[in-house]
């Protein structure tokens, strides 16, 4: 960042302050209305000056231009054979960026279709319309978009291989479940009934929780079970790791990932898994069995930091409620744990089971009727890890949910707006790519070593940033598209806190 630059953003910023300071404790109201004021307004339409709401998309194409991923698509996709006048990349970048810049639907193409500015910003003369835009997802075969998918996963690579050295040195922890796409469409092939009787697509994501980035996503009809597809892409996503540098790898998945026939190569590989397992009668009598003094008490995180800060405790509206309407509920007592070995079946060699007991009340009003045990169950390859590091790291799985919520609600890459299975796993795929910028974007951020803590925070809150949150801070910047020569100059219009932390990207990109 140059020292002018430099300089309107530290004035941008004392401007910003200086007006909010004077809110603080108060302040003179201005006359006898409301702070937002309804006095005379007029409007007109430039005539010289082109702005566009989204400043940020010309630094998010620069980005993946920087890292290959334009040249990767168009070299090794070739799904279409002449271009008139739109490449592979055209077509995928141009349904990414529509949901970086917050559209919902292929249609919110059109807006940016018809934004002259927005054009200028890409280099553009024109962008596929929504409907050229769902014709080339239906182009795609299983064959080619799982190209697709290896090209994108490519690009990761040589994101992660840019990291430190300790980035690499951590466990590479990939995550595995199913989330449900429902339907109203009646003609989409490929869509199913599940088991609560709705239409739709079952999706299987594999993605790497260090990052949170989505690795493989796989569309299957709606009556598929949860880990159909699983394996194969464990394992690919297992030399994705390898190739990365990761020394450390660990499979995370529920009940239904708990897939026996595979444990065998997967621990011949070096690979450590948790998986849940389900609590069969075997497994209930063995933990029934076990001796009571060999039982530990499990302490969660969250109650061992309260126990060291203790604060009084908001009152429980609901629970009073309940209690005082007379409903059934069910209050956990303690937690305690056990290990013992076991066998699958289908595996030749033996495991460690770690088994969580809930000791759980049973209330209704004022009384408890009785107190119920459960036991839930944990199968590892590992050793090493206490009995508490075994259950926290399948429940740490859980944060999966979050992707897959920001996935369908965020970015809205989890939609069937296509007529059939493979378009729409096309659709999630290219749509999807957008979160992945948002994650590259966040891992290209530099750290400089007088700033090293500040720049190292600031990254990691990116990566951990919320998909809209993402787009409101670095996608939706009024900014100025102006030609000087053969250089496009993109001109920000307003100071936002932001910026330094775009800036400092480009510094960073263009340097490299």
């Amino acid at each position: 960042m140059n020292r002018t630059i430099r300089r309107q953003m530290r004035r941008g910023e004392q401007r910003i302050r200086r007006r909010l300071k004077k809110a603080e404790g108060g302040q003179r109201k201005r006359g006898d209305g409301p702070e937002f004021s309804t006095g005379g307004r007029k409007y007109e339409v430039a005539e010289r000056t082109r702005a566009t709401p989204y400043g940020g998309i010309p630094v998010m194409h620069q980005l993946v231009q920087k890292l290959g991923l334009v040249e990767k698509i168009d070299e090794q996709l070739k799904l279409l054979k002449i271009h008139r006048p739109y490449f592979d990349s055209d077509h995928i970048l141009n349904i990414a960026f529509n949901a970086l810049c917050g559209g919902r639907s292929l249609e919110d193409i059109e807006v940016r279709r018809n934004d002259i500015v927005y054009l200028d910003a890409l280099g553009a003369r024109s962008i596929p319309d929504p409907t050229t835009a769902g014709d080339y997802a239906r182009r795609f075969t299983a064959e080619v978009l799982l190209v697709l998918q290896m090209v994108i996963n490519e690009i990761r690579v040589a994101v992660w291989r840019q990291q430190p050295e300790s980035f690499r040195k951590e466990t590479a922890r990939i995550d595995a479940d199913g989330t449900y796409v429902g339907t109203t469409g009646e003609c989409k092939e490929g869509m199913n009934i599940n088991y609560k009787g709705d239409w739709g697509f079952h999706v299987l994501m594999v993605s790497l929780a260090n990052t949170g980035e989505p690795l493989w996503l796989l569309n299957r009809p709606g009556n598929r079970p949860s880990h159909e597809g699983a394996p194969a892409l464990f394992d690919k996503s297992i030399e994705l790791m390898r190739r990365a540098g990761f020394e450390d790898i660990l499979l995370r998945g529920d009940t239904d990932f708990s897939l026996t026939r595979h444990f065998d190569k997967w621990h011949e590989q070096g690979v450590r898994f948790v998986f849940g397992y389900d609590a069969r009668k075997n497994l209930v009598e063995l933990a029934q069995g076990g001796d009571e003094s060999e039982y530990r008490r499990l302490v969660r995180a969250a109650d061992e930091a309260l126990d060291k800060q203790q604060r009084a405790k908001p009152p429980r509206f609901k629970r009073a409620i309940v209690r005082s309407k007379g409903y059934k509920t069910f209050n956990l007592r303690h937690e305690d744990l056990f290990e013992f070995d076991y066998k699958p079946s289908k595996a030749k060699r033996t495991y460690r089971m770690v088994a969580l007991r809930k000791t759980i009340d049973v209330e209704q009003g004022q009384f408890c009727l009785d107190v119920e045990t459960r036991y839930h169950f944990y199968i590892t390859n590992d050793w090493s890890l206490s009995m508490e590091e075994v259950v926290r790291e399948s429940n740490d799985r859980c944060n999966q949910e979050r992707l897959i919520d920001q996935l369908k609600n965020g970015v809205r890459a989890l939609r069937a707006p296509l007529n059939n299975l493979v378009a729409n796993n096309a659709y999630m795929v290219m749509t999807s790519l957008a979160w992945s910028i948002k994650a590259w974007f966040a891992l290209s951020l530099p750290v400089s070593p007088r700033w090293r803590r500040k720049h190292g925070a600031v990254r990691d809150e990116v990566l951990r940033m919320e998909f809209d949150t993402f787009v409101q801070n670095f996608i939706l910047l009024p900014a100025q598209i102006l030609m000087s020569g053969r250089q496009r100059i993109v001109r920000f219009l307003a100071w936002r806190p932001s910026l330094p932390t775009l800036f400092r990207f480009v510094d960073g990109i263009d340097g490299s």
